[in-house]
């Protein structure tokens, strides 16, 4: 990452992507980009790296996404897994719960984790050092841009001096939150609710002796519904909504903060780190595209915290329109790709939002009679098995699945547009099991049988494609290829540790299937099918068919 440094005078810079705000998802997305070659300059407002922490929790999607940009081990490392998440009454008595530490979706990782945000940005912006065409730009804010059908002119000032500087971007993605600047710019509006209930939010450091409530809850109390959870790093997140006629002042005073944490951990003890009043908001941004102007996150859409799914909806954003972005900027594939980012997003966004409303409807209860009512249904609905699971393992929060995009076909059918699992495999020069995306590459999959025998033809040469040949478990990894000295193979073998991918493949009768670079099934198909699927790939990507370009070896032929 090449460090920003102002002159007297600036010539137009000229960029592929400028990335306006660098919180986690900016910075995120900065990461993939980077990953993928794209010049980029991150745009940051602030000076000083974001030391509030805010944003609480992220899913087993997210940590995939993370996985994407080569910074899994660094993120998962300070962050916590809870096993259990109660929601209780008034009392304290428990009438739901998630079984977290049984739960797993087949993603790879445990389904909820929770962090530190100044932390977690600290790691991303660090995993920027890692490209030389990728820049921060701190202490800079947008003040104004400017499109044609060849570019974006973004004007940028310093926040301290109010120089100002154009650069020349080829796209720009508005990743500056709810306040979005470059939703501003592009006067595109928001629609939807705010929430008249304002919360106060509590953030400390505590020592584990000094914690008095070690699960995650959800206090039910038609009084005062509560959060609260151990964090990362020695941490303690509570949250508390207002009474009707308590002000914030109120609120923030440290007697009253110790009279609200003293039942779930020692107020004396418990070092307070942020104390802030908010409400919450269920928008959604009219249009997240404006010609070559984009916008994820916040900026684009906003709610309510009660599935904490809030910053995870904004890294899918990141994962989703970066590999889309590089392929058009490497000619790879054509600019109406890029119509699919909103198409494949919003509606799973939309939906993501309103299962949050609901379940904020059980969470705040607010009279007697319907917490009674509430807790006695829920605990009687749950006597039965199946409902019990649903609760149990999470099963109500929307699965990874598109309902119209860039896949086979244009719309989901089946696992088509949904996301594909990730087990554990052997990858021939690696030690022990691996986690089936680091074989997969940062380009289109197309993962088969080994005993198929399926030859790409020339409807794949010059796509953006790795084959993955499938051995089956059992099968001794030292007998197969070792690829692991080649930076971007075209083919690789590995071997289904458990048994997963065959399983996977044999249920749906098929031999091989066709994932994207974020891991979502394009296609399923017969060996035999092969080559309609790259023609249909090419038809995807607004490509011809039987481009020259390098030739790729069967998915189970021998390697060469």
């Amino acid at each position: 990452m090449r460090p920003d440094q102002p002159s007297a005078h600036h010539p137009v810079q000229e960029v592929d992507v400028a990335v306006i705000g660098c919180g986690p998802v900016g910075a995120l997305t900065a990461n993939l980009l980077g990953a993928r070659g794209v010049t980029t300059l991150v745009v940051e407002r602030s000076a000083a790296p974001h030391g509030q922490p805010r944003a609480f929790s992220c899913d087993d999607e997210a940590l995939r996404i993370y996985q994407q940009a080569d910074l899994l081990d660094e993120v998962r490392g300070e962050t916590i897994a809870p096993p259990l998440v109660e929601y209780v009454n008034r009392a304290g008595r428990v009438f739901a719960r998630m079984a977290l530490s049984e739960t797993d979706f087949g993603y790879g990782h445990a389904p909820l984790r929770f962090f530190d945000q100044p932390r977690l940005e600290r790691t991303l912006r660090s995993g920027l050092d890692r490209f030389p065409h990728v820049q921060l730009s701190l202490g800079t804010e947008l003040v104004g841009l400017t499109q044609d059908e060849h570019g974006v002119t973004v004007l940028l000032s310093d926040v301290v001096t109010g120089q100002r500087r154009a650069v020349r971007a080829r796209y720009v993605l508005g990743c500056d939150g709810a306040r979005s600047a470059t939703r501003s710019a592009v006067r595109i509006p928001l629609g939807g609710a705010s929430y008249a209930e304002p919360w106060l939010a509590v953030s400390g450091d505590v020592p584990p002796d000094a914690v008095r409530v070690r699960d995650t809850r959800f206090v039910c109390d038609w009084q005062r519904p509560a959060f609260v959870s151990p964090g990362a790093a020695g941490s303690y997140r509570l949250e508390f909504m207002l009474r009707p006629g308590e002000t914030e002042a109120e609120m923030r005073h440290p007697e009253m903060i110790a009279a609200l944490v003293s039942p779930y951990v020692d107020p004396d003890r418990f070092d307070v780190t942020r104390a802030v009043v908010y409400s919450f908001h269920h928008l959604i941004a009219e249009r997240w595209r404006e010609g070559r102007v984009f916008l994820l996150g916040d900026a684009a859409h906003q709610m309510p915290p009660f599935l904490g799914q809030g910053l995870c909806s904004g890294l899918r954003d990141a994962a989703n329109l970066s590999w889309k972005l590089a392929l058009v900027l490497s000619r790879a594939a054509d600019a109406a790709v890029l119509d699919t980012y909103e198409t494949e997003r919003r509606p799973h966004t939309l939906e993501m939002a309103r299962t949050s409303v609901r379940l904020g409807r059980v969470f705040l209860a607010r009279n007697r009679s319907a917490a009674w009512v509430r807790d006695t249904v829920l605990r009687a609905v749950q006597t039965i098995p199946r409902v019990r699971r649903f609760v149990e393992r999470f099963e109500f929060k929307p699965v990874p699945a598109y309902r119209r995009g860039l896949m086979s076909g244009g719309r989901r059918d089946g696992v088509v547009g949904t996301m594909f699992p990730q087990p554990r495999i052997l990858i021939p020069g690696s030690s022990g099991a691996r986690l089936l995306d680091e074989a997969l590459g940062d380009g289109f999959t197309v993962l088969g049988l080994a005993t198929a025998g399926s030859s790409p033809g020339p409807q794949w040469r010059g796509l953006p494609v790795r084959f993955v040949a499938v051995h089956p478990s059992g099968t001794p990894v030292a007998g197969l290829p070792d690829l692991s000295g080649d930076d971007q193979p075209d083919r690789v073998d590995v071997v289904d540790v458990d048994g997963v991918l065959g399983s996977w493949l044999r249920h749906r009768s098929a031999d091989l299937v066709v994932l994207r670079p974020d891991r979502f099934v394009f296609a399923l198909s017969a060996a035999a099918g092969i080559g309609q699927v790259g023609r249909d790939l090419s038809a995807a990507l607004g490509v011809p068919s039987d481009r020259p370009g390098q030739s790729v070896r069967p998915v189970g032929g021998a390697a060469s």
